[in-house]
């Protein structure tokens, strides 16, 4: 199988939290056999040992994009509170935004489609990951139309990207004045989130989980465990009640305990200590550096069945003990209390980080158990078996 794949970026500097992800997604392809050609719709095309990157035909002309939406969002008048309280209400800056990158940018990715296509005549599909589709109006019917290949589209973010979503304050609206029926099929993160694709005239949803890469989330030998408590994350946006609850709460009230955090736009954090930033790869030292680390899912998530997010999986690949906040579907990828814990309050989690903290072996064995359960059902490699038996099904 070959594949042509549009990504949001494949730049782990630029800001899009899934990219390390589709990282990994593309390198479980590479291993099932699967030849993949990848361009990024936003920053440079990084090169691989598991793709062969195409450029970003309009870099020059995303970058300017991207300044002139974050101008237009400062300058045209902020969503009014009826607008706020209807968040599939469109505003005035994202419908100017959205214009304009049909009318300038479109055109652009449709040239370089066709050229690739026109030199790789054995690609077998197109996989848009996460990208904003209503910025290429057109161009899937176009592709299918011309070349007679599927065009899926992968959503990394449902529920959160769903017009009856807020979104992300810093992220684009991707379904406005979207066509649904263009793409062959959609496949998501959700399972619960399959049922809501199709309220908006999906005719064909699929669930493909995240997961994680042991090879590349993998724990350190026998690091010195100097922190108690760590949670690495991004924002408060839809989960500061549990941010509250689960860390600054217990930070205060356990003095003798250190708490830890890697992150920004946390807010108040009581008596925890904020990590400096040293690169993505600093993520597996801190995680096992820590006896306890928090997964604190955003409540977009949570609250719709089984919406995947990454956190999870990587922190089991990497043998930590982990400790949740209620996430509806959890227990379709670990076992609460074996293989996790998951607390209801900010007293239950006091509770059961003093307990964790005394009992080295418990700590041990339900990190030791999360490793095994994504090495058996959750890695990539899994992962992207499942995403080829869906477009098999289209071919």
């Amino acid at each position: 199988m070959k594949l042509l794949v549009l990504a949001s970026s494949l730049d782990l500097r630029q800001p899009f939290s899934a990219t390390p992800a589709w990282w990994q997604l593309l390198k479980g392809l590479y291993e099932a056999g699967v030849e993949v050609i990848a361009t990024p719709y936003q920053g440079a095309a990084i090169e691989s040992l598991w793709w062969r990157a195409e450029p970003n035909p309009a870099r020059r002309q995303g970058d300017l994009f991207k300044t002139m939406r974050d101008i237009t969002r400062a300058v045209l008048p902020a969503p009014s509170p009826s607008m706020t309280a209807d968040p599939a209400r469109e505003s005035i800056s994202d419908k100017a935004v959205r214009q304009a990158a049909n009318s300038l940018i479109a055109p652009i990715w449709r040239r370089h489609l066709e050229r690739i296509l026109n030199t790789e005549t054995d690609v077998d599909a197109l996989l848009f990951l996460t990208l904003p589709l209503n910025h290429l109006r057109g161009l899937p019917k176009h592709i299918t139309d011309t070349y007679n290949l599927p065009v899926f589209y992968f959503d990394g973010d449902v529920p959160a990207s769903l017009p009856n979503m807020s979104g992300f304050a810093s992220g684009f609206r991707i379904y406005h004045g979207a066509d649904l029926t263009e793409y062959t099929a959609f496949i998501s993160n959700s399972s619960g989130g399959q049922a809501l694709l199709k309220q908006l005239g999906v005719a064909n949803a699929h669930t493909v989980w995240y997961g994680a890469d042991p090879d590349v989330f993998s724990p350190i030998p026998a690091p010195a465990q100097d922190i108690d408590v760590l949670f690495y994350g991004h924002g408060r946006e839809y989960r500061s009640e549990w941010i509250d609850r689960m860390i600054a709460a217990p930070s205060t009230e356990m003095a003798a305990s250190r708490f830890a955090v890697r992150g920004t736009n946390l807010g108040e954090l009581g008596n925890a200590e904020r990590l400096p930033y040293l690169s993505f790869s600093k993520l597996r030292e801190y995680v096992c550096r820590s006896k306890l680390n928090l997964c604190i899912t955003r409540g977009a998530h949570a609250s719709v069945y089984a919406s995947s997010s990454s956190r999870p999986f990587e922190l089991a690949a990497m043998g930590a003990c982990i400790v949740a906040n209620p996430y509806l579907g959890i227990e379709e990828w670990f076992e609460p209390g074996k293989e996790l814990i998951v607390v209801e309050s900010a007293e239950e989690a006091i509770e059961r980080y003093q307990h964790l903290l005394t009992h080295d072996s418990e700590r041990t064995a339900i990190g030791k158990a999360a490793r095994q359960r994504v090495l058996k059902q959750h890695t990539f490699r899994h992962r992207a078996a499942e995403l080829i038996n869906i477009i098999r099904q289209y071919l």
